[in-house]
């Protein structure tokens, strides 16, 4: 017994290989493959593998339709792109990836600087993006971007989160989930929130992603894990940010996640030590140390034996 109200499973999506790099120098198509062989031998179910958004914008991810172009080589991974407008979802479609995620930020600031228009211009699209998903066979998640705090207003009143939410399910979002853009929530605020979506929008599947710039981010997962959410994003070795989010760090680092999951009963499907390789396979790409304490620290904590004085 762990002492904790904890499901039998919880959905990790990888997401390192769209918010783990946009940040990132651009990462050659042959380093962004190793990367995405190594995550694809973790047992992830689920990867965002890229952005289909402008090239200027963020040059990381310029390659989209490359890396799309060389999905066919993996298995048993249901890959997933994030757009911005109908635009990014209409070029997804068109190079094969129909299961999209759509981010809609709850803050009109935030909006204007991520997508150039204000939240209610960007939720309006959701109808539009829905259906090229679905007539290709694939799925939309509408993502609440600044759910809890925008670097620009500040606290973002929940009313904004409900109404992006509300119009999301009218209008065909399959599923949902509140992103902690720039890291700054804690436990109860997640919890507090995560209910009132949750009375939004009974029975919708819900997932969130949150960022650890403050040091919160496993707390916050475990918050929501123990509130009944069982899918959660997550990025190997802790990489990520957001561009027009000032201050936005790193994503919670998938080894962490799956570390203490793990240890707690609650199955991922997904290797601890497949995902340290994989975690060496990003630092090469990136060229740089990764933030995972995890990683940092060697792995799994396992005992080394009695100490033998010299």
């Amino acid at each position: 017994m762990t002492g904790l109200d904890l499901p039998a499973t919880v959905d990790v999506r990888e997401v390192g290989m769209r918010d783990g790099l946009q940040l990132e120098a651009p990462v050659p198509l042959a380093g962004k493959l190793a990367m995405l062989e190594a995550l694809v031998a973790t047992g992830v179910r689920r990867i965002e593998v890229t952005s289909f958004v402008s090239p200027r914008a963020v040059p990381a991810l310029a390659d989209a339709d490359e890396v799309a172009a060389e999905l066919h080589r993996f298995d048993g991974v249901q890959f997933s792109a994030l757009v911005a407008n109908l635009r990014g979802a209409q070029r997804a479609v068109d190079a094969g990836i129909a299961h999209l995620e759509y981010v809609v930020s709850a803050s009109d600031s935030h909006s204007l600087a991520n997508a150039g228009r204000p939240t209610a211009g960007a939720v309006a699209a959701v109808g539009e993006i829905a259906a090229l998903a679905h007539g290709a066979g694939g799925s939309l998640e509408v993502i609440v971007a600044t759910a809890w705090d925008c670097p620009f207003e500040g606290r973002t009143d929940p009313s904004r989160v409900l109404d992006v939410i509300s119009t999301g399910v009218e209008q065909g979002a399959d599923q949902l989930c509140l992103g902690d853009t720039i890291g700054t929530v804690t436990p109860r605020r997640t919890v507090e929130l995560l209910g009132a979506v949750r009375q939004a929008a009974p029975g919708r599947p819900l997932g969130a992603h949150f960022h650890d710039t403050r040091g919160t981010g496993q707390a916050n997962a475990l918050a929501a894990v123990l509130s009944g959410v069982t899918s959660l994003d997550a990025s190997v070795g802790g990489l990520g940010g957001c561009p027009f989010a000032p201050g936005a760090s790193g994503n919670i680092a998938t080894e962490e996640l799956v570390y203490w999951l793990t240890d707690a009963g609650v199955a991922t499907g997904i290797d601890l030590d497949a995902v340290l390789t994989a975690a060496a396979a990003t630092e090469r790409a990136v060229g740089h140390p990764l933030p995972s304490s995890l990683y940092r620290a060697g792995g799994r904590n396992a005992p080394r034996g009695p100490f033998v004085p010299d």
